[in-house]
């Protein structure tokens, strides 16, 4: 499968420990899970095909009557994935976690899901529900999921705070408001067990703006909305403050630049067997990621 050989070939390169696989299910409609539809008939015969450029997985593909994969600006629908299909992925032996995208709004949604999903979770190491601010309305949501998956849970759970879904690109506006999430979340002190991380709007900003906020210490932190401080036990994990960042969106863009300028030059090629574009792909996510694994050593 492409996630083995991509990884794999990671290891090729590097010796490391095989990283976790991830696959990703929602309990209802979610941005995240979109399919487009349209009449590939209706394409200029000259379109130079631009949104398959900027669509991710090649999502907008078509093959059309002619032959020739044709593509035009499609409006997005909502869909949501098979569960009995996703209990089955899991059953395989390089699935490691699952991310469950969830309004946080329908209970019954996410009971369904977790049920369905039967005891394909007890080989996995991670469980993660993927959230947005709900305000007032957020912990009542996480204690009721969590009460929903404690009862068969064997493995870490995490809590993914997606402040502002499907918009890490944008700018450096867009990761305000996942860090006022996460500093609103680390500062409640009643939360299921869990580790938080943060998501939706993250960006080349995001670590600056958490660094500033405190958040990656397990120490005491204020919530600015009442004034209230809180103490923590930086040995429980349950009540750390962020423990990570997802970066979805902005690490595609980023990825995506690589690939096309290794296409524009190589035509479809293997990103290993070309070290300069390797080493250009590696310093853009070390520049990303290296800001959270090196901070306790600056």
């Amino acid at each position: 499968m492409p996630r083995r050989d991509g990884i794999e070939a990671a290891r090729g390169i590097i010796p490391i420990r095989r990283p976790w696989v991830m696959i990703s299910v929602n309990d209802n409609e979610d941005l995240h899970f979109r399919k487009a539809e349209f009449d590939p008939d209706d394409c200029p015969t000259d379109c130079s095909r631009p949104c398959e450029n900027v669509c991710p997985a090649d999502a907008i593909s078509y093959l059309g009557k002619s032959g020739v994969s044709k593509s035009i600006n499609a409006g997005a629908i909502p869909y949501i994935r098979d569960v009995s299909a996703t209990a089955e992925l899991l059953k395989q032996d390089d699935v490691d976690a699952i991310e469950i995208h969830t309004s946080g709004r329908q209970a019954e949604s996410f009971q369904e899901l977790w049920k369905g999903l039967g005891d394909s979770i007890d080989k996995l190491r991670l469980v993660a529900v993927s959230l947005p601010d709900i305000g007032e309305l957020t912990i009542p949501a996480m204690n009721s999921m969590y009460d929903t998956m404690r009862v068969n849970l064997h493995c870490l759970n995490l809590w993914q705070l997606d402040g502002r879904p499907m918009s890490g690109d944008i700018g450096r506006g867009t990761t305000r408001e996942a860090i006022k999430f996460a500093l609103h979340l680390a500062s409640i002190r009643d939360k299921p067990k869990g580790f938080l991380q943060l998501a939706g709007g993250t960006n080349a900003h995001t670590v600056e703006g958490l660094k500033r906020e405190m958040l990656f210490q397990t120490t005491t932190i204020s919530d600015k909305s009442n004034g209230e401080k809180v103490n923590f036990n930086s040995f429980e994990s349950s009540h750390a403050l962020i423990s990570g960042v997802a970066f979805g969106g902005y690490a595609r863009k980023i990825v995506g630049r690589v690939l096309r300028s290794l296409q524009s030059e190589h035509g479809y090629a293997h990103l290993e067997d070309y070290p300069d574009h390797l080493l250009k792909a590696l310093k853009e996510s070390l520049a990303l990621v290296g800001t959270v694994k090196c901070y306790n050593q600056s």
